[in-house]
């Protein structure tokens, strides 16, 4: 079915800026504090009342655009959003419109088969976020809470680039990650500070024409952005394949039932009845303050993951995934100053492995880990020393991760220093053979694969100590008879 049709998709990012104060009031944008405690009279709505503008609002946008190849508008303008909803005091949101702080960028995503797909931004501008509506434990009544009534929001609008769930998820992903880089936005899904929207349609392929889109509102999951686009592309095609057509709507996308379901008939841009807000002068950004913008940018994921690749000749997958966050990042290269850059492959298998492994298993931030850089290199330098195996070296670092103690403390109190003497290791190998006739037997027979049951035998005596390469090598021979 899918062979027929095409699907394009756009996404409305909204990243919630980590300010400390509102777009347009003093009032604090702490999450968790109790309903309506950050709300003043300018998020209240009451009459008189005027909006002042956050420049580090501006500031953030800024720092964003350039992180994209953007152009920064020398002047913007905010404009009156109009529409009713019960946590919309002033019957108006406070938006950018015709002329926005950024137009124009674009972004390098990688897929997951490894190509490279660029896909545009059309546009990244400032507003305010609405308050919430509470439903839950109040009979027969909605309650209205307006702590984030005026949280600054900068909404990153994609064009319509994207070809299945999986590139939205990833630009998605990509986008999660620069704010976080940049230290704009928090990226918590959980706290409503990223979400998106997805725009949808299909139209038979080969046609240029785009189909009708639904617009599905507030995902604010990874899982849940894919899940929704693949149901609405189905839900489009099977509609247009029986006779039906698409209309433009706002739909919802339900995790429970694993559906979207129409919300209210999507509403154009004269719908809205944009104009200018009188009460804010245009915003006037002169190359002074772009350039002083510039100079705070970080090392940004693409250059990262390009200087891992370089510096440390790791694969562009390893890269990409060590420079997927910048606290990441830091720790790989912690590690890696500390052991040298020759070690710099099975600090990165670590780091993307067994570190990580723990850090989503307990839900613990790698700022906090329970293995430090400090920890892990002397870890580390126990394997490469052999004093033990990778194998024994997992059984340490678990003891590391719930005890808080260093790698030479366990391994001396376990006793767990592999066992690095020829003549021992020969020696349990004699006794394995010996014990084993019919596998030797068998093995000097042509049954190569009865290696492995030796190797592990010799494992078992030693409980789990030898040297493998040693072990391997001595044991070859012994199998062989030259020995």
């Amino acid at each position: 079915m899918m062979s027929n049709w095409e699907v394009v998709i756009g996404l409305e990012i909204h990243a919630q800026l980590a300010t400390k104060s509102k777009i347009f009031s003093g009032s604090a944008t702490a999450y968790g504090a109790p309903p309506n405690s950050q709300a003043n009279l300018v998020d209240l709505a009451y009459p008189g009342v005027l909006p002042v503008l956050n420049a580090e609002a501006v500031r953030m946008a800024v720092k964003f655009g350039l992180s994209i190849g953007a152009e920064v508008a020398r002047r913007s303008v905010f404009a009156r959003k109009n529409y009713f909803y019960p946590d919309l005091p002033k019957g108006y949101q406070i938006s950018q419109y015709e002329l926005p702080v950024v137009k124009q960028g674009k972004l390098a995503v990688m897929l997951e088969d490894g190509t490279v797909k660029v896909v545009g931004v059309t546009r990244a501008h400032l507003e305010e976020d609405a308050g919430k509506s509470l439903h839950e434990g109040l009979a027969h009544a909605s309650g209205i809470d307006l702590n984030r009534a005026g949280t600054p929001l900068l909404e990153i609008v994609s064009e319509p680039d994207m070809r299945s769930a999986k590139e939205a998820v990833a630009y998605m992903k990509k986008i999660h990650t620069l704010v976080r880089y940049l230290e704009i936005c928090d990226g918590n899904m959980q706290e409503g500070s990223f979400r998106c929207d997805a725009n949808v349609s299909v139209r038979p392929r080969g046609r240029e024409k785009f189909g009708t889109r639904a617009e599905i509102k507030n995902l604010n999951s990874f899982r849940f952005v894919e899940k929704a686009i693949n149901y609405e592309v189905a839900r489009q095609i099977e509609l247009i394949e029986c006779g039906g057509s698409v209309v433009q709507e706002t739909r919802l996308y339900d995790s429970d039932k694993d559906e979207t379901r129409s919300m209210r008939s999507k509403e154009e841009a004269n719908d809205y009845r944009y104009f200018p807000d009188p009460d804010l002068l245009p915003v006037h950004i002169d190359e002074s303050f772009i350039d002083a913008v510039r100079a705070t940018l970080p090392e940004l994921p693409d250059d990262k993951a390009a200087r891992f690749s370089q510096e440390f000749s790791l694969s562009a997958y390893d890269a990409g995934v060590l420079s997927a966050s910048r606290e990441l990042g830091a720790y790989f290269e912690a590690v890696v100053v500390q052991m040298g850059p020759a070690h710099a492959k099975l600090a990165a298998n670590w780091v993307m492995g067994e570190l990580s492994s723990a850090l989503n298993r307990d839900n613990v931030d790698i700022a906090v880990s329970r293995v430090s850089p400090a920890q892990l290199k002397g870890l580390l330098t126990r394997i490469v020393d052999q004093t033990i195996s990778g194998k024994i070296a997992k059984e340490v670092f678990d003891a590391m991760w719930s005890e808080g103690k260093a790698a030479d403390a366990i391994i001396e109190a376990k006793g767990l220093k592999q066992i690095t003497d020829t003549g021992a290791i020969e020696g349990v190998i004699d006794a394995v053979i010996a014990a084993n006739p019919k596998q030797l037997a068998d093995y000097r027979s042509g049954k190569d694969k009865l290696f492995g049951f030796f190797v592990g035998q010799v494992m078992k005596a030693t409980e789990g100590k030898a040297n493998p390469a040693q072990l391997n090598e001595l044991l070859k021979a012994k199998l062989g008879g030259s020995a």
